[in-house]
Formats: C-alpha cells, sequence, structure tokens
C-alpha cells in the first residue's frame, strides 16, 4: 500500500474496490464539505480515481493504480466514456422534447389578460371606478393608477379621462 495515502483516503479506496462498479460513492458520513474535496482532490492527482461528468452531477471510479494500491483487482472493466455522437443526439432529442413540451403550453393571451379587462371595463358606456377595477384584477389601488399612467396612456397611447359621478366618486373612461 501508498504510504502517502492517508487513512481517510485508504478506508475509501478499500470501500470502493469491494464495490462490483468501482465508485467511491457514498463516501464516509463525516466527510464533508472542504474535507470531502481535499480527499478527492488528492485521489484525482494521484490517478487513484477518474471523473465522470454527467449533466447533473459528477461520480468518481477507481482507476487500476487504485486498485493495485489496496492489492485488489479490478470486478468488471472500467466505465466507458460516454460516445459524443450518441450523447449529442440524446441532447437534440431532449431539446425537440423540450421545444414541443413549450409550443404544447398554451400562453396567456393579451385578449384574456388582466389589462384587457381593465380596457374593456373603461371602454364601458358608464366608465368604471378605480375601486371596481380593484375588484376585478386583484391589484392595489397604486397598480391601477400605474397602470393607467404607463401600459394604457404611454404605452398604448389610450386618452383617459375622469369625471366625478353624482355620488363624489372618480369614474374613469376611454375618451
Amino acid at each position: 500500500m501508498n504510504a502517502k495515502l492517508t487513512a481517510t483516503q485508504t478506508t475509501i479506496l478499500k470501500t470502493a474496490a469491494a464495490r462490483p462498479d468501482g465508485n467511491i460513492e457514498p463516501l464516509p458520513t463525516n466527510l464533508r464539505g472542504g474535507a470531502r474535496a481535499k480527499v478527492i482532490e488528492g485521489l484525482l492527482a494521484r490517478d487513484l480515481i477518474s471523473k465522470f461528468q454527467h449533466p447533473d452531477h459528477v461520480e468518481y471510479y477507481l482507476t487500476d493504480a487504485a486498485y493495485a494500491a489496496v492489492g485488489n483487482k479490478r470486478k468488471i472493466p472500467a466505465p466507458v466514456t460516454p460516445d459524443p455522437e450518441i450523447e449529442a443526439a440524446v441532447s437534440a432529442a431532449e431539446a425537440k422534447w423540450a421545444q414541443d413540451k413549450r409550443e404544447a403550453t398554451k400562453p396567456r393571451t393579451r385578449e384574456n389578460s388582466k389589462q384587457a379587462a381593465v380596457v374593456q371595463m373603461l371602454q364601458r358606456p358608464d366608465g368604471t371606478t378605480i375601486r371596481q377595477i380593484m375588484e376585478s384584477t386583484g391589484w392595489q389601488a397604486h397598480t391601477v393608477r400605474g397602470t393607467f399612467a404607463g401600459a394604457l396612456k404611454r404605452k398604448l397611447g389610450l386618452n383617459i379621462v375622469s369625471a366625478k359621478d353624482g355620488t363624489g366618486e372618480r369614474v374613469y373612461r376611454i375618451a
């Protein structure tokens, strides 16, 4: 056994060598954070483990040198490096599935938006009040006023006028 290995590294190698695939995971539960990274870094530096990057995680497997360091032999062949052509085909298929899913979900249209509802309320002959818009949309009063000034007046160019009705409440409509 290599004298340069720590007790933790030796334990990891022996445990992984007993596994059919030579995967070093799971590591001892007391090995976390920086200590975990240092142990893996040390094993990689000595070429005792190989790193296999998957899209969502990384796996580490023992090399032949690691098996030799603990006096063991590999039980199965080393993991095969993924074929780039197959990986590209899988990525293309996943991208197509994601695109199909995006197309299948129907986005909210302008016709059924809260802004469209506000415009319809403003187009009524008797107009609408801020309170009515708040009840219809669930917005706060400042949001209604901001919608008037920003989205409706500036962006859409609508001319919104207001006047007090018989009860003294301000009524808004599109002129």
